[in-house]
C-alpha cells in the first residue's frame, strides 16, 4: 500500500510521516522544493497542490492520501493566497486522487470550522454561528465545504485538529505558553484554550485513515482548559510562579485593531490584529470524544504535553 502525504515538511507533517515510518510499507510526501529533506525510507515527489498535474503524478499508485497542505496565518494584509492553497488547493487534491484512482483521501480541516457559539462547548454536530473570526477559520470553513460536497464517489474523511502544540510547535498557543514562561508576555486574554497533542493529533490522522467513516468529521482535542489553568499547570511544571495579568476583552479588542490597523498601512504582516483578538476573546472548548469512541484514539493528559513541549523549547533555547 501506497500512502501520499501533501503538506508532509510542516511541523504536523513531519508529525504524521514519523508515525508513518512504523507502520507503512510505502510513503511518498509531495514537495514544492526537491531541497526539502524528508525522512529515511520516504519517498518524495515534486508538486503543488496549486498545479493540478503536478498532483495527479505525484498520487499515481496511491491507496491513500493525507492532505495537510495549507496556509495557518493571522493578521496577513492580503489573505487571497491563502484561500487560494486552502480551498483551491483541496479541490485540486480531491480532484486529482480521484484521477487517480485514490482509495481514500484523509483531509486536514481545522476545529476552528466547527464554528460552535461563545461559551459552548463544540463538537462535530455543533451549528455553525454563521460569521467568522478570521480570514483562516472561513477558508477552512470553505475548504470543508468542498470536501464535502464535491467529493463524488471519493472516500473522503475529515479531521479536525484543535491548536496542536508539543515538540516542534513554537507558533499559536503554544508561542503563548512559551512566553508566558519566558517572561516575554506577562499580559493575556482571559479566554479559554483547546489543545491536541501533536503525537495525538498524528495518530488520529492514521486512525481516520484506518477506521473513519466515509463523510465523517472527527474532532482531535487533547484536553481544555482556561488561560488561568493554563498558567497555573505551567507554573507547577517549571516550578515557579508566573506572574499575569489578565486583559478585559474590550481593551484587548480596542489594542488589537489600533495595532493590526498600523501594520496594515505600512503594508506589513502585524504581531496582533483585530482578528486574532477576536478569535481569542471567543476562546474554544471541544469535545473529542468522537475519535475516542469510534477511532481508538487515547488522549495525552495535558501535563506530560506541556512538559514535552517545554523541554523541547529548552533544547531549541526558546525558553531559558
Amino acid at each position: 500500500m501506497t500512502t501520499v502525504v501533501t503538506g508532509g515538511t510542516g511541523v504536523v507533517g513531519r508529525a504524521l510521516l514519523k508515525h508513518l515510518v512504523d507502520g507503512q510499507s510505502a510513503i511518498r510526501v509531495v514537495v514544492r522544493d526537491s531541497a526539502k529533506s524528508v525522512p529515511e525510507g520516504v519517498e518524495s515527489a515534486i508538486g503543488d497542490v496549486l498545479v493540478y498535474p503536478s498532483l495527479e503524478r505525484a498520487f499515481q499508485g496511491a491507496d491513500v492520501v493525507f492532505h495537510l497542505a495549507g496556509i495557518n496565518k493571522m493578521c496577513v494584509p492580503d489573505a487571497t493566497e491563502m484561500y487560494r492553497v486552502n480551498v483551491d488547493g483541496t479541490r485540486n487534491v480531491l480532484t486529482a486522487a480521484a484521477a487517480a484512482g485514490v482509495r481514500r483521501v484523509v483531509y486536514t480541516s481545522s476545529a476552528a470550522t466547527i464554528g460552535e457559539a461563545s461559551g459552548t462547548v463544540g463538537n462535530e454536530d455543533s451549528v455553525h454561528r454563521e460569521h467568522f473570526y478570521s480570514h483562516y477559520e472561513r477558508s477552512k470553513y470553505e475548504a470543508e465545504h468542498v470536501v464535502l460536497n464535491e467529493a463524488g464517489d471519493l472516500d473522503v474523511v475529515i479531521v479536525n485538529p484543535s491548536s496542536v502544540q508539543g515538540p516542534g510547535r513554537a507558533s499559536g498557543t503554544g508561542k503563548i505558553l512559551l512566553d508566558l514562561i519566558a517572561g516575554r508576555l506577562s499580559t493575556v486574554v482571559d479566554t479559554r484554550i483547546s489543545i491536541v497533542d501533536i503525537d495525538d493529533c498524528a495518530r488520529g490522522h492514521i486512525l481516520a485513515g484506518l477506521k473513519g467513516v466515509p463523510g465523517r468529521r472527527y474532532i482531535l482535542n487533547s484536553f481544555s482548559m482556561t488561560i488561568q489553568e493554563a498558567v497555573v499547570l505551567l507554573a507547577s511544571v517549571i516550578d515557579r510562579p508566573l506572574r499575569v495579568k489578565y486583559l478585559p476583552a474590550p481593551v484587548a479588542l480596542v489594542g488589537g485593531t489600533v495595532i493590526g490597523s498600523v501594520y496594515r498601512l505600512i503594508g506589513k504582516q502585524a504581531p496582533v490584529c483585530r482578528e486574532m483578538v477576536r478569535t481569542l476573546i471567543h476562546g474554544h472548548v471541544y469535545d473529542g470524544s468522537r475519535a475516542a469512541r469510534e477511532l481508538g484514539l487515547s488522549y495525552t493528559p495535558a501535563t506530560d504535553t506541556l512538559t514535552r513541549l517545554i523541554s523541547w523549547a529548552r533544547a531549541e533555547n526558546l525558553i531559558p
